[in-house]
């Protein structure tokens, strides 16, 4: 049991005491999280060696990580001694230390990007170390710059949209083909705002990480396709 709680914390447990105090003291919680992650780190196999070569945990949401994972400092700071204090202190070494790397994850939209941009000035505050930052479900621009900054204008040249349509072997009705420019326009607009977006990333001494957009759900083939991605970008 974490936090040297031993048969009393077994006790507790098994009588439902641990909800109820999460329950009455939600920050109660997060002291008992962090304290599971770093009993998980340190644990060894019948060899002496550890039993897991990385551990990942997927945090609350943004806005709240800084306060979630600093909150065993405050523990630390209110017991001043005795197992709990050692057990807190443990924690917030291992949160701060090279064995811990946050990465947040974000979409290129605004206000998802000033959360993160906020969330990493806190946990740079609180010398907590920083991993990299995530964009999720990206999507690719099908046009070349010069191409996609018109249609952001609403500039589309239509008779050559046809002719290519025509050069591939396809015929599409008047409303299909009126329906084909304005998604097209849309398209470049919203890459547009995403690469505004994502300017205020560029100032982040950051590394950043890209997920494409699965559009279909995420099975078992995603995941491989999100994991050769991020292999793709050098991690291992």
């Amino acid at each position: 049991m974490f936090y040297n709680l031993g048969i009393a914390g077994r006790a507790m447990r098994r009588i439902g005491a641990i909800e109820f105090a999460t329950t009455i003291a939600p920050g109660l919680r997060d002291v008992l999280l962090t304290g599971k992650i770093k009993e998980t780190v340190i644990r060894l196999d019948k060899k002496r060696l550890p039993v897991y070569d990385a551990i990942v945990v997927d945090a609350p949401p943004t806005g709240r990580i800084a306060r979630f994972l600093d909150v065993t400092k405050a523990v630390s700071d209110l017991a001043r001694g005795g197992p709990v204090h050692s057990q807190a202190e443990g924690v917030v070494q291992l949160l701060h230390s090279e064995q811990t790397a946050i990465h947040l994850v974000t979409l290129l939209e605004a206000l998802p990007v000033q959360e993160t941009l906020e969330a990493i000035e806190e946990l740079a505050e609180m010398e907590l170390p920083i991993g990299s930052v995530i964009v999720n479900r990206n999507i690719p621009a099908y046009l070349d710059s010069g191409d996609l900054a018109k249609a952001a204008e609403g500039d589309v040249d239509a008779d050559a949209v046809r002719a290519g349509l025509a050069t591939a072997g396809i015929e599409l009705a008047e409303d299909d083909f009126a329906g084909l420019l304005t998604e097209t326009i849309e398209h470049a607009t919203r890459i547009a705002a995403r690469s505004e977006t994502a300017q205020q990333l560029d100032s982040l001494q950051v590394p950043r990480l890209e997920l494409p957009a699965i559009s279909d759900g995420v099975d078992l083939g995603s995941l491989y396709e999100l994991s050769e991605s991020l292999a793709q970008q050098g991690v291992r």
